[in-house]
């Protein structure tokens, strides 16, 4: 590695909108069999056993003029509301607490020392930028970080961090690997940044698994109003291949909308090329305000970590936050941050159940991750096991332990599964081994 801490936030900002069985209904019956250990309250529990709530905490940036990410401490609080309505676990109740770090290091800190002070026993399913901030406080507490979006380096680092998905290195790489077999030239258009200059490593290294070449590296200001002259840049070096349909990958995170008002302006005048993405920079929202099916993102490839929000395999999620956040316009079942949050809970769930009758507080939550659990998340994610060290620890991410990504296409203006033959037979590739081979140290 650089030794540098690496943060791949700047591809990542875009705000998107968006036991008592005999008691339960056959609804409720079946969602708790969804679940990976039965129905009962999530606990994240204050230590000690009885009758004391669990307590938990889950943060995100809210009403910035940056990266905001609502849905995910307000999926929480459904999330615990559906549980402690169903009787808890063991007689005990989630306590889910929230907060907002502002998206700047000064409210991560806040966030982390607020959950020192209350003794959560985990912060699960949360976003923000400033790992530098948050961990110092967090560590010297012992509380683990569960499922963290995956927007920073140190996610896939530190000993208490327990990510559920590959984060940006997993999107990009597998970006690459899909757009090796169907393009012609690539032009990645990327912000001149610290940050930005990871990305054309990870992306060339899936490009190069499927045989293919670099793509041409366009450097960007991430703050810039206008970008024509990339735009134009970028489809003249997509468009040279005349024998074969071009790509361009816009990796600008929040200036992506911006971009592509540049770039649908002179497009007439290139070689028709292929958008390519990943979930992050854009979501349905976006590409239904671009014009759907009729807009530059028809039939652009977009990778993901998780199945397509049409996937039955969400319907769990969907049944909890119809029933206690309908109509609660924050919570998008289709927002990464959104399913992130569900999975997190789900693998605190599994954490919790291990404990049983135990204590429940932060140590406890952390030696049973440690332990060799293995959490089922129903087909979400693979089988989710921290070690120690990870088989991507050479290349600097020893926590990572699901490097799938999933494969969509915008299909009439709908963000679809990839079918046979693009991405692999159900659209989802473990990139591994891709990484293993990414030349980023």
């Amino acid at each position: 590695m650089t030794g540098r801490r690496r943060t791949f936030s700047t591809f990542l900002h875009s705000s998107f909108r968006p036991g008592r069985a005999a008691a339960l209904t056959a609804g409720a019956v079946a969602l708790c069999a969804s679940l990976t250990a039965g129905c009962g309250v999530i606990p994240g529990a204050t230590g000690g056993s009885g009758d004391d709530p669990v307590k938990v905490m889950t943060w995100a940036p809210q009403d910035t003029d940056a990266t905001n990410k609502p849905g995910m401490p307000a999926m929480a609080l459904a999330y615990a509301k559906w549980i402690n309505a169903h009787g808890g676990i063991n007689g005990r109740k989630l306590k889910v607490l929230t907060c907002n770090d502002h998206n700047d290091s000064v409210g991560a800190a806040k966030c982390a020392r607020y959950a020192a002070d209350e003794n959560v026993v985990a912060v699960v399913g949360s976003y923000s930028q400033f790992t530098d901030s948050y961990s110092a406080p967090l560590e010297g507490a012992g509380i683990p970080y569960i499922g963290g979006y995956g927007v920073t380096n140190d996610e896939f680092t530190g000993q208490m961090s327990y990510p559920v998905n590959g984060g940006q290195p997993a999107l990009l790489a597998g970006l690459g690997k899909a757009l090796a077999a169907s393009c012609g030239n690539i032009s990645l258009v990327r912000p001149d940044s610290i940050a930005g200059d990871e990305l054309p490593v990870l992306l060339d290294a899936g490009l190069q698994s499927g045989g293919h070449a670099k793509a041409g590296d366009q450097l960007a200001e991430e703050d810039s109003t206008e970008y024509g002259d990339q735009a134009d840049e970028a489809l003249r070096y997509a468009g040279r291949d005349l024998a074969k349909k071009g790509c361009v990958v816009p990796a600008l995170g929040d200036r992506t909308d911006t971009f592509l008002d540049s770039f649908r302006r002179i497009r007439g005048n290139f070689p028709s090329v292929r958008l390519a993405t990943v979930l992050g920079s854009v979501d349905q929202t976006v590409i239904n305000s671009t014009g759907g099916a009729s807009g530059p993102y028809e039939g652009a490839y977009i990778t993901g970590w998780y199945p397509p929000a049409s996937d039955s395999r969400w319907d769990p999620m969907k049944k909890v936050i119809n029933e206690e956040a309908f109509g609660d316009t924050r919570i998008d079942p289709a927002d990464a941050g959104v399913q992130t949050t569900w999975i997190a809970y789900t693998v605190l769930k599994a954490v919790l159940d291990k404990i049983g009758d135990g204590d429940v507080a932060a140590d406890s939550v952390r030696r049973t991750l440690d332990d060799g659990l293995r959490v089922s998340t129903g087909g979400l994610t693979p089988t989710l096991h921290w070690t120690h060290s990870s088989k991507l620890a050479a290349v600097g991410f020893p926590r990572m332990v699901n490097a799938d990504v999933t494969l969509q296409v915008v299909q009439d203006g709908k963000l679809v599964a990839a079918r046979r033959g693009v991405g692999g037979l159900d659209g989802t590739t473990d990139m591994t081994r891709t990484l293993e081979n990414a030349d980023v140290q």
